[in-house]
C-alpha cells in the first residue's frame, strides 16, 4: 500500500509540473504575440527596435525576477543546491517559470506604449526595476497575502481582493505604469499638427493580426493554467475566457466601425478584463464583461489620442490600464451569486484592491521613470527619432533594399 500511495504521489507531483510547464511556455509564447502586434503597429523605421525590444526584455526581466522580484513577492531564493531546488519534480522552480512569465508581460505591455522614441538602454534598465521592485510589491501582497493587506480586507468587507489571472496583478499595473512612461516621454514628433491629430497608420495589417491571434491562443494558458495544479482546472474559466474574447470582438467590431486595428485589439480588451474573475463568473456575465471592455478600449484610445493627446502608440494604456480596472471591478460584480456568479467575493474589497493596484504602479512608475529620466535621459535625440529606433539604435533596417 505504500508503494501504491508513493506511486501517486509521484504521478501527481509529475502532473502538476508538466501542467504548470505546459501554462509557462504558452504564456512565454505570447511575449511572441506582443512583439507581432507592436510591429504590426508601428512605422517600418521601427519594426527592427519593436521586436529587440520584447526579446530583450524578457531576457532581463527574467534575470530581476529570479534573484529579487520572486524573493520579494513570495519571499522565495534559489540559494539552495540542486538536489533540493529539483525536489518535488521541480513543481517549485516550473512555478517559478510560469509567474516570472507574468513578470516580464509588465515591460512587453510598456514597451507598446512607448515605441518609435525611447532610448534602449535607459528603457531596459525601467523595465528591470519594475519587474524586480514595483510588479512583485503588488504581486505579493495580492498572491502572496503581504503585508495584511488581503486579511484587512476580508474581515473588513467579507472578502478579499480576488484576481484569479490578473487584470489587475498584471494588466492594470502593466497599463498603469506605461501611462507614467508615456508622459514622460512625450508626444512623437509630428503626431500632431496645428492642434490636431496625424495619422501614422499601422505598418503591417498582417503581423498586427498575427499578434492578436497568438496573444488570444496563450491567453488560455494564462487564465486557465492559473490555477497552478491539474486538480484546480476549471472548465469555467476556459468559456469564461472565450466568452470575454468574442465580446471583446464583436463589440470592437461594431463601435470600432470595422476597423482592424481596433477589431484585433478586442478580444485582447475582452480577455484582460475576464482574467481576474473568470473562475467564478457566469458565462453569460464574461460575455457582457468582455463586450463592455471592447467599447471601454475602442472609446477610451480614441479619447486619449484626439482629445487629451497621449501619445500610446499601441493604446496600452486603455486597453490593459484601463479595461484591467474594469476586470478587477467587474470580478466583485458578475462574480455575485446574485448575478449568475459563485459568489465570495466583495464589491468593495474589488473597488479598494484595484486602485491600490494604481497607486502602486503609478508611484513606482514615477519613481523609476522619473528617476531614469533625470539621469540618463529617456527619449532619442530629434535626429535619432526622425531617422527611426532601427537604423538609430540597431544600425539595421527590418528590409533590405535591395
Amino acid at each position: 500500500m505504500d508503494n501504491v500511495n508513493s506511486a501517486v504521489e509521484t504521478l501527481v507531483q509529475s502532473s502538476n509540473t508538466l501542467f504548470i510547464l505546459m501554462g509557462a511556455i504558452m504564456v512565454f509564447a505570447m511575449h511572441a504575440g506582443f512583439a507581432f502586434l507592436e510591429v504590426g503597429t508601428v512605422r517600418h523605421k521601427n519594426q527592427v527596435n519593436a521586436l529587440v525590444k520584447i526579446m530583450t526584455d524578457f531576457g532581463f526581466s527574467a534575470v530581476a525576477y529570479f534573484f529579487i522580484g520572486y524573493w520579494i513577492a513570495y519571499d522565495v531564493t534559489f540559494f539552495q543546491d540542486a538536489e533540493t531546488l529539483a525536489k518535488g519534480n521541480g513543481y517549485e522552480l516550473v512555478k517559478f517559470f510560469f509567474l516570472m512569465t507574468f513578470a516580464a508581460a509588465i515591460p512587453a505591455i510598456v514597451s507598446g506604449g512607448i515605441a518609435e522614441r525611447a532610448k534602449f538602454w535607459p528603457v531596459l534598465l525601467a523595465s528591470t526595476l519594475t519587474v524586480a521592485f514595483v510588479y512583485p510589491l503588488f504581486e505579493g501582497i495580492i498572491w502572496n497575502g503581504n503585508y495584511g493587506f488581503q486579511a484587512w480586507l476580508e474581515s473588513s468587507f467579507g472578502a478579499g481582493f480576488h484576481d484569479f489571472a490578473g487584470s489587475v496583478v498584471v494588466h492594470g499595473v502593466g497599463g498603469w505604469i506605461a501611462l507614467v512612461a508615456v508622459l514622460f516621454l512625450g508626444i512623437r514628433k509630428g503626431r500632431y499638427r496645428n492642434g490636431r491629430l496625424v495619422a501614422f497608420p499601422p505598418s503591417n495589417i498582417p503581423f498586427l493580426a498575427l499578434g492578436a491571434w497568438i496573444l488570444s491562443i496563450g491567453w488560455f494558458g494564462f487564465n486557465v493554467m492559473s490555477a497552478q495544479t491539474l486538480d484546480g482546472v476549471s472548465g469555467l474559466v476556459a468559456v469564461n475566457s472565450l466568452m470575454a474574447m468574442v465580446g471583446g470582438i464583436i463589440a470592437a467590431l461594431i463601435v470600432g466601425k470595422n476597423d482592424p486595428g481596433f477589431i484585433h485589439n478586442g478580444p485582447l480588451a475582452g480577455l484582460v478584463a475576464v482574467c481576474a474573475g473568470s473562475d467564478v463568473m457566469h458565462p453569460i456575465g464574461a460575455l457582457v464583461v468582455g463586450a463592455i471592455a471592447g467599447v471601454v478600449f475602442v472609446w477610451m484610445f480614441t479619447l486619449q489620442q484626439n482629445k487629451w493627446k497621449i501619445d500610446d502608440v499601441l493604446g496600452v494604456w486603455p486597453l490593459h490600464g484601463l479595461c484591467g480596472v474594469w476586470g478587477g471591478i467587474a470580478a466583485g460584480i458578475f462574480g455575485s451569486e446574485a448575478l449568475g456568479g459563485l459568489g465570495g467575493v466583495s464589491l468593495i474589497s474589488q473597488i479598494i484592491g484595484t486602485f491600490a493596484g494604481i497607486l502602486v504602479a503609478v508611484v513606482g512608475a514615477a519613481i523609476v521613470y522619473g528617476g531614469i529620466k533625470a539621469v540618463l535621459g529617456l527619449r532619442l535625440s530629434d535626429e535619432e527619432e526622425f531617422n527611426g529606433a532601427d537604423l538609430s539604435i540597431h544600425k539595421i533596417e527590418s528590409t533590405s533594399n535591395d
